[in-house]
Parts: structure tokens; C-alpha cells; sequence
């Protein structure tokens, strides 16, 4: 009824909950990437057979939910311009696979 299993050195524990209790956003892994060729090699690996969400959230091929997301979104995201987090955050919602010479346009205004 459950597995350990170990993702970048930190344990969890699942539990099989049987047909009842399916995969959702509920619970997902966010994965902080240092580059776009990180991002990009993730997202190919976990959408093969999944599916594209949006916004950096995609399904792998058993319905788990995850976050591919750079780090450096998350430090313009966090900047106190709220102009400039404004922008970035716009830049961000059509996207599904996060793009980050995209959002750093629009951070720096660049677009």
C-alpha cells in the first residue's frame, strides 16, 4: 500500500488510495531550474506522455501535477516594483513551458 522513494535527496512516502482517490493539483512538485536548457530538458522528459497545463504546470504520463519553474522567475516575481512584477506576471500567464528570455523582456521591459 505504500513506497519511499527519494526525489533530490528528500524522502516521501506514498500512499495507494485505491480508484477513489485519483491524482489532482492538490499535490505537485515544484522543480527550481537554474537555466532554460533545464527547464526545457524537464519539460520534455515529464510532458512525454503527459500534458501540457499552463503557467509551468504540466501532468506527467500518471496525472502528477508539476511546477517547472526557473529560479530566476521567482527573484523578478519578488522584486519590489510591482511594475515590474506586473510585467512578468503577464508575460507569464499565456505561457504553458515557461520561457525565460521572455520574462526577462518583459521584466526589463525590453517585449
Amino acid at each position: 500500500m505504500t513506497v519511499g522513494f527519494q526525489l533530490d535527496g528528500q524522502p516521501f512516502t506514498a500512499l495507494n488510495g485505491g480508484p477513489a482517490h485519483k491524482f489532482n493539483e492538490a499535490v505537485s512538485f515544484v522543480v527550481h531550474c537554474d537555466t532554460q536548457q533545464e527547464v526545457d530538458h524537464l519539460w520534455d522528459q515529464l510532458t512525454a506522455g503527459g500534458k501540457e497545463i499552463a503557467c509551468g504546470w504540466l501532468n506527467d504520463k500518471y496525472g502528477l501535477a508539476w511546477q517547472i519553474v526557473p529560479q530566476r522567475f521567482i527573484e523578478m516575481m519578488l522584486d519590489p516594483d510591482p511594475q515590474k512584477q506586473q510585467r512578468v506576471f503577464q508575460a507569464m500567464l499565456p505561457m504553458k513551458k515557461l520561457d525565460l528570455a521572455v520574462l526577462e523582456a518583459a521584466y526589463r521591459r525590453t517585449l
